[in-house]
């Protein structure tokens, strides 16, 4: 298959050289928005701005992404199969164009097509004697030495593996150079990539979902940078070098951090014991939470046109020109896709990180057709901004309209001629003298320009003295950054300069000392030595002593950097900062570099979590160890004899709240041989919430004392019925032998009636089943689902509750299609025809059969017939029958996918869905059947795995069972949302159903909640 690819993106190369490029159909219908010249007139701006139509349709199309390059023109990436139907289709290509201005007056003068055999362009960037390019599933390298514009030869593909066939709108995307030298981009959620050069065996390649990654273009290495999100779609680094991106729905903005693992929109991190995730960078976000964030397209609505036009953002940058009025220096500008306008941030130093706080938003265009896509910084300090224009966006199906797109150009009054033209043609002392320009555009080329002669091996010696005058003398903390990075892309930095940095007074220089001493190892043998002896004889004592939270920052992401076996002394240092415990990020990014420690030969893990100060890591350690309790007791035995002496209460809390973490879903686990001491030492001097932890973590170690402490709760009337719903959860978890005799007087308590099902749950008596049938006319609605749940988890008991749904007290009803398919799974003959006789048929359809009921399901769901749906009556059915799954509108379910943002609208989509639910499921929303050697069954979607124990999510609850509980696993290709669903409701529910989700004016339950 990877040759194949590699094949096809060469054949398409030579293709491109031999037949006309092909012209572009329109899908999309739509009569098109103003003129270009008419767009960008009516550009609301703040006083003094000036908006020209800097290009415009034929000229350029499909504008997914820009660059410039050293001579002042701007490159764009035309991608005319950005539609998940066209992906494939190899009568459609993409091309790279280049723009020129020479007169600067706002609109090019000069068009040229570079190459025009792109296939799925996504992204470019000029640098090292060409063009780098995502044309997915590859990086491609398209070398152009000599400058012509001509490609010298067809493109290299330098890596490959990623995923654009499931990743559809988020795939990867956005190259950007570092100011360290490599090559960045990001990708989004959809898709799962697997990375690695061409040739890289599958066991060898770099799994990536979510997030940021780099290429160094030397050393043609990848690496994941960070990972988390949604998709990722613009990014930029500010005066100082950090690093921001933007994104979609779950929050905009994010602060790039090494290491770090973000909250992400669905599904869970890569690493099972990553236990707690970023959350974003800004106090606020763009569009009033109170609404449905998918109905943004029909429309944005005064609220969150306030809070700033929608939660979706495409291109990033930090205004650093020079040319706009002082006040935007260092100001984040995002487009906001829906709102038509740039949002404004003003970044704010927080702790390790920074806080995007709003200001007034920004350009606003009144072009219903204006698709903001990228923003990038033009040479003379104004700004580009490019225009999809389209009617649509994303995730509508009503078509493309390939032939119009539009770059726009802001800048603040008129600008004159530009003062430099090719800094190609510059020389050495001139490129760093750049580096003082307030223009960061120039600052950046001309160390491209340094970057590009480095790899020619040109003698730079001009350059270098200057630019190490400018790091040793120069007051301006930015400039001296300038100059060190330009030293680093040049490859003439070193480690004893980088060293030295350390001592330095700003905290900036020591963040980046930091960061390119790890890089600048990867130079030379003699780097990687001197390295080596300042992370043993430097680094520690410098981590501990280190004042900025900041620094300590790039630190811990250096942690991560390391080979395992190197990262203890370091992490050791950072986790004697109790006061980072409270740190948006540090804690977080630091247990991500010490958890591999805890599996890495000749390092004494629990040592180190024993002496941290870090209350956070320290809980996480010690669940990490008690998930391998069974297999490795003395370790977490050496972190609790550690609590009893000089150890915080804040250390011991987190301790202990570990270990009941690592607990959850155990059984019969065995008491640590420390803890009957450690456990009598802490509760002498222990707070109440301290007490109660130690007496739950005795009855999880079968102490028979704490258990009949906990029965008194949990059968105490009168105690708070919180605490008794955990003292129940407790006993069942412990499972003593009398669990049966507390169980069976709560089934008859409000709000407890559930748990004390699945306590009883526990038994195969066929009593139990008669127990929980007489108690089912009494019940509460919102405890039956899980009550019914229980009675069918066995196929005896299953046999029971058909016969009541056949005689009573049970109806058709309450039984689900998903546990009917539960019941039908049992393969039990007898079983089946009982089934069917009281409830019906489970059967699953062939093509054939359900394209003929799609065919009927529309005929009776026409309009005439939906109009006369009740809609109150739909909402109810989606609340009792969809809602344990899906979410709509913020309520419901997460097992399955988020119905808000769906194309619900479509009646072909959405029976195309119930009917045939399994023609396109994701992973995480396969079907899974757990059959426990105890004999219950349990049906849902795994949400976690480890070694001791596993996950599942039901309809009715989450899980957790032992690995050694489970007597059969079996994930199928179905999704866990059945078939049948509209037979099963029959026509005139199924009309009221389908009527309440096409209609995206009706919220998914009224603020009564009624």
């Amino acid at each position: 298959m990877k040759r194949l690819l590699l094949l096809a993106i060469l054949t398409a190369a030579a293709h491109a050289q031999t037949t006309p490029f092909p012209q572009p159909i329109n899908t999309e219908r739509t009569p098109g928005g103003p003129m270009p010249a008419e767009a960008a007139a009516q550009m609301k701006m703040p006083p003094g701005f000036r908006c020209t139509a800097f290009a415009a349709e034929p000229d350029v199309q499909q504008p997914i992404a820009m660059t410039t390059d050293a001579r002042g023109r701007l490159w764009v990436a035309e991608c005319y199969v950005y539609d998940r139907d066209t992906f494939n289709n190899p009568n459609i290509r993409d091309r790279i164009v280049i723009l020129e201005d020479p007169d600067n007056d706002g609109r090019f003068d000069k068009r040229t097509v570079f190459w025009d055999g792109a296939e799925r362009l996504s992204s470019i960037e000029i640098g090292t004697g060409g063009v780098w390019a995502l044309c997915l599933p590859n990086l491609v390298f398209i070398p152009d030495a000599n400058g012509d514009d001509v490609p010298d030869a067809a493109p290299e593909v330098v890596l490959d593996g990623f995923d654009f066939q499931h990743a559809a709108h988020t795939v990867a995307n956005g190259l950007r150079w570092g100011p360290d030298g490599w090559l960045y981009g990001r990708q989004g959620i959809l898709g799962t990539s697997h990375l690695g050069k061409p040739g890289t065996p599958d066991a060898e390649r770099i799994a990536m979902n979510v997030g940021i990654w780099r290429f160094h273009p030397q050393r043609r290495k990848f690496e994941v940078v960070a990972q988390g999100t949604t998709n990722p779609w613009g990014m930029d680094w500010d005066a100082k070098g950090e690093a921001f991106f933007i994104n979609t729905v779950i929050g905009h903005l994010w602060h790039v951090i090494p290491g770090a693992h973000y909250r992400r929109m669905f599904g869970d991190d890569p690493n099972p014991r990553i236990y707690e995730l970023i959350e974003q960078h800004a106090d606020h976000v763009h569009w009033a939470t109170g609404e449905a964030w998918a109905d943004i397209r029909k429309g944005v609505t005064d609220a969150t046109s306030a809070a700033g036009g929608g939660h979706a953002h495409s291109g990033l940058m930090i205004y650093q020109g020079g040319q706009w009025p002082a006040e935007w220096a260092g100001k984040l500008l995002t487009v906001n896709f829906h709102g038509r306008r740039m949002n404004v941030e003003r970044l704010e130093r927080t702790g390790s990180g920074f806080t995007g706080r709003a200001e007034p938003d920004a350009f606003f265009s009144p072009d219903a057709w204006f698709r903001g896509i990228d923003i990038i910084a033009a040479p003379d300090g104004g700004v580009f901004v490019s225009d999809w224009s389209d009617a649509g966006e994303c995730h509508d199906n009503d078509g493309v309209h390939r032939t119009s797109g539009r770059i726009f150009k802001i800048t603040h009054g008129q600008p004159g001629p530009r003062t430099t033209g090719d800094l190609a043609q510059l020389s050495g002392a001139q490129l760093a003298a750049l580096q003082l320009n307030p223009n960061d555009w120039l600052t950046r080329q001309s160390r491209r320009v340094l970057a590009a002669r480095a790899e020619k091996k040109s003698d730079l010696a001009d350059a270098v003295g200057e630019l190490r005058r400018i790091v040793a003398e120069d007051k301006d903390t930015v400039h001296r950054l300038r100059a060190l990075w330009g030293l680093h892309v040049a490859q003439r930095s070193d480690l004893e300069l980088l060293a030295s940095l350390l001592a330095d007074g700003d905290e900036a220089v020591r963040a980046w000392a930091v960061r390119l001493l790890e890089d600048q190892s990867h130079a030379d043998a003699a780097s990687a030595a001197r390295f080596a002896r300042v992370l043993a004889e430097q680094l520690p004592t410098f981590a501990e002593k280190e004042p900025s939270a900041l620094v300590r920052l790039a630190l811990a992401s250096l942690v991560n950097e390391l080979p395992a076996a190197q990262r203890a002394p370091l992490a050791a240092a950072l986790l004697t900062h109790a006061e980072d415990d409270g740190d948006h990020n540090l804690p977080l990014v630091l247990w991500a570099g010490v958890e591999p420690l805890a599996g890495t030969p000749g390092v004494a893990f629990e040592k180190l979590i024993a002496e941290a100060r870090l209350a956070r890591v320290q809980r996480f350690g010690a669940r990490r160890l008690t998930e391998e309790i069974e297999s490795a007791p003395a370790r977490l035995d050496a972190v609790l004899a550690g609590l009893v002496e000089n150890s915080p209460l804040a250390s011991r809390k987190a301790v202990l709240d570990g270990i009941a973490d690592g607990l959850i879903g155990r059984r019969k686990v065995a008491k640590p041989a420390s803890w009957d001491r450690v456990s009598a030492a802490l509760a002498k001097d222990a707070t109440e919430p301290l007490r109660s932890r130690l007496r739950d973590l005795s009855a999880a170690f079968g102490d028979g004392r704490a258990l009949d402490e906990i029965r008194v709760v949990a059968l105490n009337k009168n105690a708070d019925l919180r605490l008794r719903r955990v003292a129940l959860k407790t006993l069942i978890e412990a499972r003593p032998p009398w669990l049966r005799e507390v169980c069976e007087p709560m089934l008859h308590e409000r709000d407890l009636s559930a748990d004390a099902a699945s306590g009883l749950a526990l038994s195969d008596d066929p009593a139990v089943a008669a127990v929980l049938l007489a108690e089912w006319p009494k019940l509460y609605g919102s405890e039956r689902p899980a009550v019914i749940a229980a009675l069918v988890s066995r196929p005896a008991w299953a046999a029971l509750a058909l016969d009541a749904i056949a005689g009573g007290p049970l109806k058709r009803d309450d039984l689900s299609v998903l546990l009917a398919r539960q019941i039908h799974g049992y393969n039990d003959d007898a079983l089946n025809k009982k089934l069917a006789a009281v409830w019906g048929e489970v059967t699953a359809l062939n093509a054939a059969e359900k394209a003929a009921a799609l065919a009927q399901w529309k005929a009776r769901l026409n309009p005439d017939a939906l109009a006369k749906a009740d809609q109150k009556q739909g909402r109810v059915l989606f609340t009792s029958i969809c809602g344990a799954c899906h979410q709509l509108n913020g309520q419901g379910g997460a097992i399955g996918p988020d119905l808000t943002g769906s194309d619900r609208g479509n009646l072909d989509y959405l029976l195309g869905n119930i009917l045939d639910p399994s023609a396109v499921v994701a992973d995480a929303y396969r079907q899974t059947t757990l059959t426990l050697k105890d004999g219950r069954v349990f049906v849902g979607v795994i949400r976690t795995r480890n070694a001791q124990t596993l996950t599942l999510q039901t309809v009715t609850e989450t899980t957790t069972v032992p690995l050694t509980e489970i007597a059969a696993e079996k994930t199928s290709a179905l999704s866990l949302m059945p078939e049948g669903l509209l037979d099963a409701l029959g026509e005139e529910n199924a009309r009221h159903l389908l009527a309440f989700l096409m209609n995206k004016n009706l919220p998914a339950a009224p603020a009564d909640g009624k």
